[in-house]
């Protein structure tokens, strides 16, 4: 088969890669990330990438104008290799990995709340899932000739208290030379069960002292991302932390394109491979820079969504996504983390949270553990915001939960310029009332090259409290400005000219976006609403809604409950816990109650799964207006818009 060298501007990476197959498998294969919104379907026209030298077939589009198509722009997931290629991702068409570690403020009205390492000292919960033991073994003699495996285990037992004890062949290997070359003074590592009752395993044995270098890996799998952190597992500090775009992208960018991805010949392994090989280069970077050696490294932590999870674990997601919904498995057992393609010691143990249900996943239940409501008695909302927004509502007694398909708006899909939480992005907006001239600021206070979904907010709301579109999302066709056109029978409003901008367009916001982004909050306002009514609650009733995911740290409460984004609720009751699946995979690895304590939190959480709840879709309908169809439900911003009213009736 004929290969052909393709080089990859700006970053000059360069691949052999057969004649006639997809440009955008090559930048996938290079490790290039190209925004590729849609699966490779070319329906979002982000891909878009300029041909320097070479050719390829196919790659026009619609999409594409002519003066761009002249420019040697093509679309990658349309595009065929032909010949020997130099190929420039322009700016437009990058995703901003180092972005994703960005720390800035939460949104204005929320507070924040993280692991409290204190409070698990001063408990006695600091006990990790996986420890060392230092021990002194007496060396055998002719009178005291039992075998090294059992004399580890007394030694175990008399000097820690160790009892239940189970050996890994793995360790009987070398323990014989570890033990002499040591002269009998060594360290074991142990991991623990989840209950008492339960067998510890000796997973590894090292000479000499070494208790005081222990370390976790805890990972978050998202969607669109994965997050890693390097933990101490002797002070619980966090040592080095990384973001990344989970390749997967490259092969759909919502859940149900991947496992129809995976239902096809060789599909499943091709996306275990793409997240695998995500988690190993934020491993190799975290471990780089905390300086850790990898054999220090005694557990990793993983929690993903119901389908991430078992792609993850190379388990056939088909039927997640047929009636009735049903996973493969809710509970999975430890595993080595080599066994799954985890670049780690042979030693280091696996841990993957469990899932809820097809689509409540390990995700959420990782946060929950993480917000530590479950052992609260007041009452409380948590909300997942992302592409599929998960809510979970109840305390200490009780739980119910439910997921629904917001869509990917919030992360920049299916918005024409929408993009990720990185450099460029629009995410503050005002707009003049009289002038209808708009202030942006943008990440970074960079030109803008697109919008994030926390500006995506901001913009809608602005438009929506100032008048210049309707609760259904359209433009009043009666203002004077040129900000305001049709294009194509669709009405849009320019933030930012062309000369102005990054990538040599208009940035514009169409009535399709604003759509696009009721149609997300209304998904996620009707399943808040359903879930209470369900179980005889009214908003009033909430002691505190808690907001996870990255896209929540710069959300702005107002404006999320001013589209109806969020029930109208005081501020103060709001709190921000950022990526509470990181969270909980993090406290996962410094306590090993965390495991019984999900055991216990499932038995007592009811699913409702809301595509067979007969109210849901009607809420939903009520719900896709701005704010909603009954503005008594936001009492305030009723006073608001009443007010502007009377001033413009003046």
């Amino acid at each position: 088969m004929t290969k052909h060298r393709v080089r990859f501007l700006p970053f000059n990476r360069q691949i052999t890669y057969p004649d006639g197959k997809s440009l955008i498998r090559a930048a996938l294969e290079a490790g290039v990330h190209v925004n590729a919104a849609c699966g490779g379907e070319g329906q979002c026209g982000k891909c878009r990438v300029i041909i320097e030298e070479g050719s390829v077939e196919g790659g026009c589009s619609e999409m594409l104008s002519e003066d761009e198509l002249a420019g040697g722009y093509r679309l990658a997931c349309r595009s065929r290799v032909r010949s020997d290629l130099v190929v420039r991702i322009p700016v437009e068409s990058e995703i901003d990995a180092e972005a994703l570690t960005r720390c800035g403020p939460p949104g204005r009205t929320a507070r924040v709340q993280q692991i409290n390492l204190e409070d698990l000292k001063n408990q006695g919960l600091f006990i990790p899932p996986v420890e060392k033991r230092y021990i002194e073994l007496p060396e055998p003699t002719a009178r005291d000739n039992v075998a090294d495996t059992s004399r580890l285990i007394s030694a175990l037992r008399k000097q820690h208290g160790e009892h239940r004890l189970v050996v890994r062949l793995a360790v009987i290997r070398k323990l014989p030379g570890i033990l002499r070359e040591s002269g009998f003074k060594v360290t074991a590592t142990l991991a623990r069960p989840v209950f008492e009752r339960g067998r510890t395993h000796i997973i590894n044995i090292e000479p000499g002292d070494t208790t005081d270098r222990n370390f976790a890996i805890a990972v978050d799998i998202g969607t669109t991302t994965v997050f890693g952190q390097l933990i101490d597992l002797i002070t619980g500090n966090v040592l080095a932390e990384r973001g990344d775009i989970n390749a997967q992208v490259g092969y759909g960018e919502d859940i149900i394109s991947r496992i129809i991805v995976a239902e096809k010949p060789g599909g499943l392994e091709k996306l275990q491979e793409a997240v695998m090989e995500t988690i190993n280069r934020i491993i190799r970077k975290i471990v780089k820079k905390s300086g850790v050696k990898r054999d220090e490294i005694s557990t990793v932590t993983l929690a993903g969504n119901t389908t991430l999870t078992q792609i993850l674990l190379k388990i056939d997601p088909t039927h997640i996504r047929r009636s009735p919904y049903v996973p493969a498995s809710t509970i999975y057992p430890p595993v080595r983390a080599v066994d799954l393609g985890i670049e780690l010691p042979r030693h280091t143990t696996a841990l993957v949270y469990s899932n809820i249900s097809s689509f409540v996943g390990g995700d959420v239940v990782a946060g929950v553990m993480g917000s530590g409501f479950y052992l609260s008695s007041e009452l409380t909302m948590y909300m997942d915001i992302g592409t599929n927004a998960e809510i979970v509502i109840g305390n200490r007694d009780w739980l119910v939960c439910a997921a629904c398909s917001a869509g990917p708006a919030f992360e920049g899909g299916g918005i024409q310029f929408g993009m990720l939480a990185s450099k460029g992005a629009i995410e503050e907006f005002l707009i003049d009332p009289h002038t209808l001239e708009p202030m942006i600021l943008t990440i970074g206070n960079v030109r803008p090259k697109g919008i994030c979904g926390s500006g995506l907010i901001n913009i809608v709301a602005n438009l929506f409290e100032t008048g210049i579109i309707d609760n259904l999302g359209k433009f009043r066709h009666d203002l004077k400005s040129d900000r305001i056109r049709q294009v194509d029978g669709v009405y849009e409003y320019v933030l930012a000219w062309k000369d102005v901008t990054q990538i040599d367009r208009d940035i514009v916001i169409t009535e399709t976006d604003i759509e696009q982004l009721i149609r997300a909050k209304g998904a996620i306002y009707s399943g808040c609403r359903t879930l209470l009514d369900e179980v005889g609650l009214s908003i009033d009733k909430l002691d505190r809604i808690i907001i996870s995911g990255g896209f929540g740290s710069h959300l702005d409460i107002e404006k999320a409950m001013c589209i109806g984004l969020l029930p109208e609720i005081d501020p103060d009751k709001i709190t921000y816990i950022g990526n509470g699946s990181l969270m909980g995979a993090r406290i996962c690895c410094l306590t090993n109650r965390i495991r019984k304590d999900v055991v216990d939190v499932m038995r007592k959480t009811t699913n409702f799964e809301l595509s067979v709840t007969a109210s849901y879709m009607d809420r939903y309908v009520a719900a896709c207006f701005l704010p909603h169809t009954d503005i008594d439900r936001f009492p305030k911003l009723k006073e608001r818009l009443a007010a502007r009213s009377a001033v413009e009736g003046k």
